[in-house]
């Protein structure tokens, strides 16, 4: 029979998503058919499902360490903000609309079926479903038509292990306090806690695991020591987005306000002889960037008007004099051209804009979102590369007629003359080996790492990591099936 247990935190990025990939890992060495599930996720992060719809990329992570197919119904409810007070609502994949921060707050519970549902039926093919709560139980302004913390537990009567992040400081007052503000149904729901990203000897802080046992009356299932190689995991929160000195090729990034899909990172900052640097507003991008990387974006034309703001525009037209490379990906790949036309709104306020003029191509927002998985060819050596299109809106122009991919026997992207200039819209292409290879050898790099193999290693190193730090015996023990009330 399935059981189910849930990790939730005492706040938000205290190590959840990275606990529950290794924990997946562990149980799945051991035999058991494990299932990684959020019900409701806020990341523009998203993954492209293989049944063709979008998830949180945490669970996308968790998944692989489960080493089983994505599904949808690992991240039932996606919200991907598009504005500080608005976002678009993903409901078991596909787009829902776009809602307000406070009509989502009123109608958020009637989400709720849908999170069960999705849950109902990753429970009927696992052992063991890990489910990973959102922010903080805590924030009991939120608790009412709760569905990501403990509305759900409740709903499903899951037991929950609580995470504290000592990291942080103040960790025996954060489990503490949260036990304090929790109705006498919601506490009643954790059977234990867990210290996470301990830095230095994990003895140092018995007494104060054993008072937080003595004030809460709830085991601990661990103290975890810091894991140094989580930097190597795909990471989904802009938080942990992070700058990474390797060697002296410079490859610089823009941090936009409504950066999405940056996972096209990671495979570079993997690399030795590259180094990643995101540039925060308010700072320059530096003189020194060998390649200027604009991200994807859940926003284009707000992102633009960002990044012109920031003076980045008048940056990047001085890197291409100096003869540097730019790359852009999806949003970064609709900023890079001519204009940008919203006839409909789908973006912000209709309308047209115009973008950096630095390929000659225009982009009409519209259509239908495309959310697919994609197998291509590098051009011209036709070096396999694998990636996802995640994107609304048409590309189209003269600098189209040279593409530099081609996806299921079309071209895909544009270049400019010199081809220092690309864009497209696939993303994840550096995961590709070859063809990441080959691209970092226009920059003078030689890359013969396998960078898959690298988060395959990652993920075991980490389930090793747990095995010595926490009891997964104890935990796996206070997993139960799973009731509807």
């Amino acid at each position: 029979m399935v059981r189910a247990i849930m990790i939730q935190g005492t706040g938000s990025n205290v190590g959840k998503s990275v606990l529950v990939a290794g924990l997946a890992r562990a149980y799945t060495r051991r035999g058991l058919r494990v299932a990684p599930f959020k019900p409701q996720n806020m990341s523009n992060n998203a993954a492209v499902t293989e049944n063709g719809g979008e998830i949180g990329r945490a669970q996308a992570l968790q998944a692989r360490a489960a080493k089983r197919a994505t599904h949808t119904d690992m991240n039932p409810i996606l919200l991907k903000p598009e504005t500080d007070t608005g976002a678009q609502i993903i409901v078991q994949g596909q787009r829902a609309g776009t809602m307000k921060a406070g009509d989502y707050r009123k109608d958020k519970s009637k989400l709720l079926g849908a999170a069960l549902e999705s849950f109902d039926r990753l429970c009927a093919d696992a052992d063991l479903v890990l489910i990973e709560g959102a922010g903080s139980p805590a924030e009991t302004n939120l608790r009412k038509g709760d569905i990501a913390n403990m509305g759900f537990a409740r709903a499903a009567d899951i037991p929950v292990v609580l995470v504290g992040d000592i990291h942080r400081g103040g960790v025996i007052a954060q489990i503490v306090g949260t036990q304090a503000v929790l109705d006498e149904g919601d506490v009643a729901q954790i059977r234990g806690f867990a210290i996470n990203r301990f830095k230095g000897d994990v003895s140092l802080f018995d007494e104060g695991r054993d008072d937080i046992s003595a004030r809460t009356g709830w085991p601990c299932l661990g103290v975890v020591p810091w894991f140094h190689d989580a930097w190597k995991l795909p990471a989904e929160d802009m938080m942990d987005i992070r700058s990474h000195t390797g060697g002296a090729c410079k490859v610089v990034v823009p941090q936009l306000e409504r950066m999405a899909n940056f996972d096209d990172l990671d495979p570079l900052s993997a690399e030795p002889g590259v180094s990643v640097e995101v540039i925060p507003g308010g700072r320059p991008l530096p003189g020194d960037a060998d390649l200027v990387l604009l991200p994807g974006s859940k926003s284009t034309i707000g992102d633009l008007s960002y990044f012109r703001a920031q003076g980045w525009d008048i940056d990047l037209y001085a890197h291409v004099r100096r003869g540097g490379h730019v790359l852009g990906l999806c949003g970064g790949y609709q900023m890079l051209g001519k204009t940008i036309s919203d006839p409909d709104g789908v973006d912000g306020r209709p309308g047209k804009v115009d973008g950096l003029g630095l390929l000659n191509v225009d982009t009409v927002m519209g259509g239908q979102k495309q959310v697919i998985l994609r197998s291509a060819h590098a051009l011209p050596d036709r070096e396999p590369v694998s990636g996802y299109e995640i994107h609304m809106g048409h590309t189209d122009g003269p600098d189209r007629a040279r593409a530099w991919l081609e996806v299921e026997g079309r071209p895909e992207g544009a270049a400019s003359s010199n081809g220092r200039v690309k864009g497209s819209y696939l993303h994840g292409i550096f995961s590709s080996d070859a063809f990441r290879a080959r691209y970092l050898s226009t920059l003078g790099v030689t890359s013969d790492i396998a960078y898959e193999d690298g988060v395959e290693q990652a993920l075991d190193d980490l389930a090793d990591h747990l095995e010595r730090h926490m009891n997964l015996d104890l935990m796996l023990s206070l997993g139960q099936p799973p009731q509807r009330g």
